[in-house]
C-alpha cells in the first residue's frame, strides 16, 4: 500500500495557492519524508515550496512553470533520503492525469530521479480539497497512491478504492456510521503502545470495531496482578509468563473477525518498533512510561501521525482510602502541542526514567542527593476506570473519523474523566510545540526521531 500523508495546515496551504479564485491551474513542489515497513510506503509532506503564479503560464487545463526551485534543492533532498512531490490543481475537477501530466511528469522526475534516487509522487488536488496521487521512479509510473491522509483536528482518507463487502458482524456498525466509515475502519491499521490497563480495552474495542490491523508493542509478560484488568488474559498465561501481546493477539485471534495483530514484544522506543509504528495510520498510548509517551509524541511529528494518548491516576492509601479518580485523554496532532508542553511530563521525569532504566546505581545515587524526583511504580488499576478511559479514547477517534459532535473537534484536544468529582471536561488544543514543529513529515532519519536517547538502541 502507497500512502502520502499531510496536516491539515499543510493541505490549508496548497489549497489556497492551488485554489487562488481565477479558475487557472496552479503548482507548487513539497519535499517529504519517507517511511516503509510491513506492506506499505509512506510519504509525509515536510516542506512545501510554492511556485509564484508570476511566474508560470496557466490556463484553465495546464500550468507551465520553471524548475528553478527544485534544483536548488536536490542535493539537499538527496542527502537528506528525502523525496520531492509536486501537486498541482485541476480546477475543472477532472479526476485523472491528461496526457499533458504524463509528459510533463516523465521530463520532470526524470530529471529529478539522476540526482535524487528513489520513489517520488505527483499528486492532483480538486476543487473541493481532495487529492490523488501517482508514484514515480525516473521518468515511469510505477504505482499509484492508495490512500491519502489529511490530519488535523478531523481525520481525512482520501482512499483510492472503494467499499468492501458487509462482512456479517458489522451491520450495526453501517447503521450507526454508514459505509465510507465503516469501510475506512476495515482498512485501518492502528498501533497501540502498552497492552495492560488501558491497552487490553482499547485492544477488544478495535478488534469488535472490525480494524485490519493492529500493532501491539508490548515488552511486558501477564504477571498474576494483572489479571484484574488485561481482557482475554487467564491464569494459565500468567503462570506461563506469556508475553502480554502475545496473550492478546491470540485473544483477538480466538475471535474470529477478521483483525490481524502484529505483536511487537519489545519497547515502544527500539527502533523495529518505531519502524512498524510510522506506516501505522494512528497510534495509541496505553502507557504510565514517560519515555514512551515521549517516543510516541515524536513519532506524531515525524511521521505525521495523529496520536491518542491515555492517561489514569487513581490515588489511594492501600487500604480501601481513595482521595481521587480521574483519566485523561490527550489528542496529538503533528505540528500542534505535545504531552511534555502541555505539562503531562518534564524534562526532569523524562531524565530520570531514562537514567533508571539505564545506569540504576547512578539513578539511586542522584535520587539520594535530591537531583532527581523518583520514578512512580506499581499504581493501583481498577479494569472499569481503564475500559471508561480506552472507550473515551476509542470513541475521540471516531469523532474525528466520522465528525458528530454538536461541537468542532477542536475543542477535545484534552478530554478528562473527573470519576471523583462526578464530571467531564474539555480543552482545545495549546501553543505548538517549537521543538517538534520543525521536523513534521521528516521521516526516517538519524539519529532515530532526531533523539540520542532513542538512536543509542539502534
Amino acid at each position: 500500500m502507497n500512502i502520502l500523508r499531510m496536516t491539515g495546515p499543510q493541505h490549508a496551504q496548497l489549497q489556497a495557492h492551488l485554489f487562488p479564485g481565477d479558475g487557472d491551474e496552479a503548482v507548487a513542489m513539497a519535499i517529504c519524508g519517507r517511511a516503509h515497513a510491513l506492506d506499505r510506503d509512506v510519504w509525509m509532506v515536510h516542506e512545501i515550496i510554492e511556485i509564484p503564479h508570476t511566474a508560470c503560464l496557466r490556463g484553465p487545463e495546464f500550468v507551465t512553470w520553471p524548475t528553478s526551485a527544485v534544483k536548488a534543492r536536490l542535493a539537499s533532498v538527496a542527502g537528506a533520503g528525502m523525496a520531492f512531490m509536486k501537486i498541482h490543481s485541476h480546477p475543472t475537477g477532472y479526476r485523472g492525469f491528461s496526457e499533458r501530466d504524463d509528459r510533463s511528469d516523465a521530463e520532470l522526475f526524470d530529471a529529478i530521479g539522476r540526482q535524487t534516487p528513489g520513489r517520488h509522487v505527483s499528486a492532483v488536488m480538486l476543487p473541493d480539497g481532495e487529492i490523488f496521487a501517482r508514484v514515480l521512479q525516473g521518468a515511469d509510473v510505477v504505482a499509484c497512491i492508495d490512500r491519502v491522509a489529511v490530519v488535523g483536528d478531523d481525520l481525512v482518507f482520501h482512499d483510492r478504492d472503494g467499499g468492501t463487502d458487509v462482512r456479517d458482524f458489522d451491520l450495526r456498525h453501517r447503521q450507526a456510521f454508514g459505509d465510507k466509515t465503516t469501510d475506512l475502519l476495515s482498512g485501518l491499521t492502528v498501533g497501540i503502545g502498552g497492552a495492560s490497563g488501558t491497552g487490553s480495552p482499547a485492544i477488544e474495542m478495535f478488534a469488535r470495531l472490525g480494524v485490519a490491523r493492529l500493532v501491539v508493542f508490548e515488552p511486558d509478560v501477564v504477571e498474576v496482578k494483572n489479571l484484574n484488568r488485561i481482557y482475554g488474559a487467564t491464569r494459565e498465561d500468567a503462570e506461563a509468563e506469556r508475553n502480554k501481546a502475545l496473550t492478546l493477539k491470540a485473544h483477538v485471534e480466538r475471535m474470529g473477525l477478521g483483525t490481524e495483530v502484529i505483536a511487537c514484544a519489545g519497547r515502544v522506543d527500539e527502533p523495529e518498533a518505531i519502524q512498524l509504528m510510522s506506516v501505522c495510520d494512528v497510534i495509541i498510548g496505553c502507557m504510565d512510561s514517560v519515555e514512551g509517551r515521549d517516543t510516541m509524541n515524536r513519532a506524531c511529528a515525524f511521521y505525521t501521525l495523529p496520536y491518542l494518548d491515555i492517561g489514569v491516576r487513581l490515588d489511594a492509601d492501600g487500604e480501601g482510602g481513595v482521595s481521587s479518580v480521574s483519566a485523561g485523554v490527550h489528542f496529538l496532532r503533528p505540528g500542534g502541542s505535545s504531552l511534555k508542553s502541555r505539562g503531562v511530563y518534564d524534562d526532569n521525569e523524562l531524565y530520570a526514567e531514562y537514567l533508571k532504566r539505564t545506569d540504576p546505581a547512578f539513578y539511586d545515587d542522584q535520587l539520594k542527593r535530591g537531583y532527581i524526583r523518583g520514578v512512580r511504580v506499581d499504581r493501583p488499576a481498577v479494569i472499569s476506570i481503564n475500559t471508561a478511559a480506552a472507550a473515551c479514547a476509542v470513541n475521540e477517534l471516531l469523532a474525528r473519523l466520522h465528525p458528530y459532535r454538536t461541537a468542532p473537534n477542536g475543542e477535545f484536544a484534552i478530554h478528562k474523566l473527573l470519576f471523583s468529582h462526578g464530571r467531564t471536561a474539555n480543552r482545545p488544543d495549546g501553543q505548538p510545540d517549537g521543538e517538534l514543529a520543525a521536523w513534521v513529515g521528516r521521516g526516517d532519519c538519524r539519529p532515530l526521531l532526531m533523539c540520542g536517547r532513542l538512536d543509542a538502541l539502534a
